[in-house]
């Protein structure tokens, strides 16, 4: 080949003498001089007249020194002259070889015309050879370097990459290349190499070339003279436009890189290789900048230059969310369909999945140029979002499929986007990014249609607990179940309000949840209060104390004899016959109610800490206040039932005594005297109602009722001594008998260790041991007043 090029340059400036070696148009004469003869095969031939044919049509048609304009006709001519030649190739002799020498003639008519023109117009006379611009030989040059990749695999370099870049150095002279000018070609042709390939080495090649492009600076004044005159222009929307060099080169490898980094989700399936793009994008941003220099412009600072590396980035965020969240829009329309959910439901899904991507995947590549890439993205997504949701929110009054649909799905994504923002690296930035968002609302419109739905199954709660208690007999469910069965009525549509709450998957915060339970507690406060309410009046249960016994110093003792009115402290016959009803039976089946009022409150109050759990994670975190709410809801009801079976129990003990036994007790107890109407006349009646007691009431309410009874026996007893009235007479010799009373009253409440402790029936019983123990006391008193006198020094002595 070598020796065939040299011989035929020789025949080509045989007549040339004394003229410039440079102006022929080598590979017009090469065509011309060299015959098929001297190549081995045909094929060998093709190729290599292709190659002139390809260099003449570079050098006067695609990059000529002096454009060309598009409505010369000369163009449209040459190149159907480049298509006969080569047609000429596959035709039979004679025609073949006469097409393609008639060719070469008319070839060498049009190129020679274009080879020389007029560089400035016709009035200077000034010739601009064909190969004079750099456009050409930046072309040949750049088609040398396309070398270095190998033959069988494309997308490597050949191992001998160095030796060849040493090789092509021999050739910057001719071609004018300065260092500069190769790392410009050099990366434009790995990037090439690589957007045709798709193999990331080459980008991170590309990447690494271009950094040790030299700036203005940098560069010798020699070369910064030279690269001013590669100038090139380019024709846009806005009209034409003057680039550098290395403007020229490095623009459309920014457009192109801009071009993907702007939708980044569509283009990247993984971050391989979007990092040596993002350094690859920064770098040209950088050095295009710094092209500005040449043109007057100051250079950015350092602080500037990162502002903007940042700004780059955000706009990258930008576009490419916009777009990747664009396109879940469209897709939601298609699913929606299929799985018959609201488009909003299914797209807060798919924007909280696209997120998560973003996090895991891109914003670790990012974060190099932005450090708040995540939360500047959740911020991004955010707003998409809420412009979306925003009109159906404004529409929404009841609660319908789609509402329970929609408002869960955009409250979990709010919330997930809203942890992103706050994991700012500093306050200020948490601040700023959250003021660019606009809330959903979720929670204001959630909360609205969750306290009215609240608001009516609380009415409805309530409603129940009235016709229940109208319903209760007060009677056992069964022996092991010795409670109403209005309560457990209550509770199954509680239980049932609990369970529609949380099944409602609305979002949901603490403050409608205490509303819940609120209602919930007053309903069972509500219960418990007519429970006790329904008793009445204890003061009804006990009989008027007798008239005194009048004295006068002159007259003799007179009873009054005239018949009494009625007393209107004594019940009427109505009250007595609602007393009557209120058996021990039914008043201990009221406490066995109460109690186990205690114990489901306390299963439904951990049912509700458990689906709130599930509901809100969170509640778990250290330092979340809302258990501490829901762990006191239910005490003003446990306050309230312990009050109530405090007052039932006495209620209860005053019934027995005052009432049921009244007769033997409060009215025949000493009556006409000790030895004939002693204690042993009421204990088999106690203990017969101790016995009753004992087998309906549950348990852990045992003491407190025997407690109740043991206080309302005292209470007659105290009743009988202080307040028997004239049919009652006691001595000072009494005195033992009645504390023997009282020791047997004891016992049987003390049940030889089964019953009440001691010291409790100890301590009941002090007062009654105290009037006792006024009998004992040597004293000069009428005879005919000594309960007057014994009530007087009760008082004196706090009793």
């Amino acid at each position: 080949m070598d020796r065939i090029t040299r011989s035929a340059l020789l025949n080509a400036s045989a007549g040339r003498v004394g003229k410039r070696m440079d102006t022929l148009l080598v590979p017009l004469e090469l065509l011309c001089a060299v015959s098929r003869t001297d190549f081995p095969d045909r094929k060998a031939y093709v190729r290599w007249e292709k190659r002139q044919v390809n260099v003449l049509e570079e050098g006067l048609l695609n990059y000529p020194s002096i454009r060309l304009e598009a409505t010369d006709y000369r163009v449209a001519e040459l190149r159907t002259l480049f298509a006969k030649l080569e047609e000429a190739e596959g035709l039979p002799s004679p025609a073949g070889p006469a097409q393609h020498a008639e060719s070469l003639r008319a070839i060498r008519n049009v190129a020679l015309a274009l080879a020389e023109r007029a560089s400035r117009g016709d009035q200077t006379g000034e010739v601009c050879h064909w190969a004079d611009g750099y456009h050409l030989n930046v072309r040949l040059y750049e088609r040398l370097l396309c070398s270095v990749f190998d033959i069988l695999d494309e997308g490597k370099l050949v191992e001998e990459v160095d030796e060849i870049m040493e090789l092509l150095k021999s050739t910057w002279r001719i071609l004018g290349m300065t260092q500069t000018i190769h790392d410009v070609c050099y990366t434009w042709v790995l990037f090439r190499q690589f957007v045709l390939t798709g193999e990331n080495g080459l980008l991170e090649h590309a990447s690494l070339q271009m950094k040790r492009i030299a700036t203005d600076s940098q560069r010798s004044p020699q070369e910064r003279f030279y690269m001013k005159t590669l100038r090139s222009s380019k024709e846009g929307p806005e009209g034409g436009q003057e680039l550098t060099f290395v403007e020229s080169i490095l623009g459309p490898i920014k457009q192109w890189v801009d071009k993907h980094m702007e939708d980044y989700h569509a283009h990247f399936t993984d971050a391989s290789g979007m990092e040596a793009l993002m350094t690859l994008a920064m770098v040209a941003g950088r050095l295009l900048a710094d092209e500005k220099d040449q043109t007057g412009v100051m250079r950015m600072t350092s602080a500037a230059e990162m502002a903007a590396v940042a700004k780059q980035a955000e706009d990258y965020v930008l576009s490419s969310a916009k777009s990747a969240f664009d396109r879940a829009l469209k897709e939601v329309d298609a699913k929606c369909e299929v799985e018959n959910e609201h488009p909003l439901a299914l797209l807060a899904v798919d924007v909280e999945s696209l997120v998560k991507k973003d996090v895991s995947l891109f914003a670790p590549v990012i974060s190099r140029w932005h450090p708040h890439v995540i939360p500047f993205s959740a911020s991004l997504y955010h707003n998409f979002y809420q412009k979306e949701l925003k009109p159906f929110l404004d529409g929404v009054s009841v609660l319908t499929d789609d509402v329970a649909s929609v408002l869960p799905a955009a409250d979990s994504l709010e919330q997930y986007l809203m942890g992103l923002v706050m994991s700012a690296s500093t306050e200020k930035d948490v601040i700023f990014y959250k003021e660019q968002l606009k809330a959903f609302q979720v929670e204001e419109v959630s909360s609205t249609l969750t306290m009215r739905w609240v608001n009516m199954q609380l009415s409805r709660v309530s409603e129940w607990v009235d016709r229940t208690l109208h319903q209760e007999k007060w009677e056992p469910l069964s022996n092991q179940q010795r409670h109403g069965g209005s309560i457990v009525e209550v509770f199954r549509i509680m239980e049932e309000t609990v369970d529609q709450f949380f099944n409602l998957k609305l979002p949901m915060r603490i403050p409608v949840l205490k509303s819940l339970m609120s209602g919930l507690d007053n309903a069972l406060q509500l219960y418990s209060n007519r429970v006790v309410n329904q008793l009445g009046v204890k003061l009804d249960l006990v009989p008027p104390p007798p008239g005194l016994t009048r004295y006068g110093k002159e007259t003799s003792i007179k009873t009054f004899t005239k018949k009494r009115t009625a007393d209107p402290r004594l019940p009427d016959e109505r009250r007595g016959s609602q007393l009557n009803l209120l058996t021990v039976s039914t008043l201990c089946v009221r406490l066995n109610t109460l109690h186990y009022i205690l114990n489901q409150v306390n299963i439904l109050e951990d049912n509700i800490k458990r689906c709130w759990l599930i509901k809100q994670p969170q509640a778990s975190k250290p330092g979340d206040k809302s258990f501490s709410g829901i762990s006191t809801a239910f005490d003003p009801t446990r306050k309230v039932i312990n009050t109530g079976i405090d007052k039932i129990c006495e209620f209860l003990g005053m019934k027995v005594i005052f009432w049921d036994l009244r007769e033997p007790f409060i009215e025949g107890l000493y009556k006409g005297g000790i030895s004939e109407s002693g204690i042993n006349h009421v204990t088999g009646s106690l203990d017969s109602v101790l016995g009753q007691i004992c087998e309906i009431i549950v348990e852990p309410l045992r003491d407190r009722v025997v407690l109740g009874l043991l206080q309302a026996s005292l209470d007659g007893m105290i009743r009988v001594l202080i307040d028997g009235g004239p049919t009652r007479f006691f001595s000072q010799t009494d005195a033992n008998v009645l504390e023997n009373d009282l020791a047997a009253l004891k016992e049987l409440f003390m049940a030889d260790g089964e019953g009440l402790p001691r010291g409790v029936v100890d301590n009941m019983s002090a007062r009654v041991k105290q009037i006792i123990d006024l009998y004992r006391k040597d004293v000069k008193i009428d005879p005919f007043y000594p309960s007057l006198y014994i009530c007087c020094s009760f008082h004196l002595f706090g009793g």
